[in-house]
């Protein structure tokens, strides 16, 4: 029974040399240990350096006709493949500034011949362990890095489905709102990334904070698990005494929020925008809104832009004490709000991508009867989310 041959898995050495007696003598120095190549120029080192298995070392001459050493080794380092092989300059030349010259192109050793073999194998053989232990931890390196990321994606999985499920927990106490979490994320992202040249925002909005922004918007609504069935689920306009209750969810939100901050007893990015958005996106840029009045820049851009989301979504979506307002009206109303309820640039960056708010909307519609689209008529009713 024929056994095939393991293949030769001891580590590849290139030597280089223009005189067949070096390559001679230092190939039987090494072949009992090693797997030998020999080039007798730099262009044949150039061909051998990148077969298969690739060299583990280079023992290379410095002077070649045609290509010396030097400009061997500047093309074995301008190539990602070859420039981690180390190399060890074997020549004649052994003056200092040779040798800093050698070392400054990369080289990792010096060799002068003529060679003595014991030094030639104990050189060889710390080359190889050095090359061993860096291969080792760059394989370590890679296996963690891999592992980071793999752990990170999972954090970050874990905490969209945390902040998705709190979210949800407001959806419950007041069902109508559907997929406006999904819609209203959507307005945010689509109006954070229109603003991020504008000179008034492009100190503030960059792909972080539109990625912060995004993840933290399902939470505005948070404090409504605090609003009594009765006053939420009213199907009808609240009285002030009903009103002044629903209000109070703003900054419910806010302090919930505050409170699994101190909890966690460490900084959560997102967590400072989903307090200013649950807080104050009922604030209007006239001061006229709620909790507390706050005008113009005094409100957080995140509320700001979770004002024109929230309305709009509010607006074109069925609810138990209005029906859904067509998109054209709805997008009117933003535009008559400019200066007034809104920030003047937010709603003129509303207007300007419509078409690609209106999608979103679409895209995330529940029913043919929730979205009246442009077929029903105008709602007179205010928004109450």
């Amino acid at each position: 029974m024929s056994t095939q041959a393991l293949p030769d898995t001891s580590p590849v050495i290139l030597v280089v040399d223009d005189n067949p007696d070096n390559l001679a003598v230092i190939g039987d120095l090494l072949r009992p240990d090693y797997q030998v190549r020999v080039a007798n120029s730099g262009a044949r080192a150039l061909c051998l350096a990148y077969i298969e298995p690739l060299p583990d070392l280079i023992l290379l001459d410095v002077m070649m006709p045609e290509m010396d050493g030097h400009a061997v080794l500047e093309k074995l380092q301008a190539n990602p493949h070859s420039r981690d092989i180390p190399v060890i300059f074997v020549t004649a030349l052994d003056g200092e500034e040779d040798q800093l010259n050698g070392f400054e192109l990369g080289a990792v050793d010096y060799i002068t011949k003529p060679i003595m073999p014991a030094v030639l194998q104990a050189r060889v053989r710390t080359h190889l362990e050095l090359k061993q232990a860096r291969d080792t931890l760059a394989g370590h390196n890679v296996w963690l890095e891999a592992e980071v990321s793999r752990r990170m994606a999972e954090n970050d999985r874990i905490q969209l489905v945390s902040v998705r499920a709190l979210a949800h927990l407001a959806e419950i106490r007041d069902p109508e709102t559907g997929n406006h979490i999904l819609r209203t994320q959507g307005y945010v992202r689509a109006l954070a990334a229109r603003l991020q040249e504008h000179p008034r925002f492009n100190a503030v909005i960059d792909h972080r904070y539109i990625e912060l922004l995004t993840r933290s918007a399902p939470l505005h609504d948070i404090g409504k698990v605090g609003i009594p069935d009765n006053i939420l689920l009213k199907p009808g306009p609240l009285d002030p005494a009903e009103w002044a209750v629903m209000q109070t969810h703003a900054v419910l939100g806010a302090i919930a929020i505050e409170r699994a901050e101190r909890d966690i007893k460490e900084e959560v990015e997102f967590l400072a925008l989903a307090k200013e958005i649950a807080h104050w996106h009922h604030e209007r840029w006239d001061g006229s809104g709620y909790p507390d009045g706050l005008r113009g820049d005094a409100i957080p851009l995140s509320a700001r832009l979770m004002s024109v989301a929230d309305v709009f979504d509010a607006l074109i979506s069925t609810r138990v004490y209005k029906p859904a307002m067509s998109l054209d009206d709805a997008r009117a109303v933003i535009a008559e709000g400019r200066g007034t309820q809104f920030d003047p640039d937010v709603a003129d960056a509303f207007v300007a991508g419509f078409a690609d708010f209106a999608a979103i909307a679409r895209h995330y519609r529940e029913s043919a009867g929730e979205l009246a689209m442009d077929t029903m008529l105008s709602a007179t009713l205010a928004p109450r989310s």
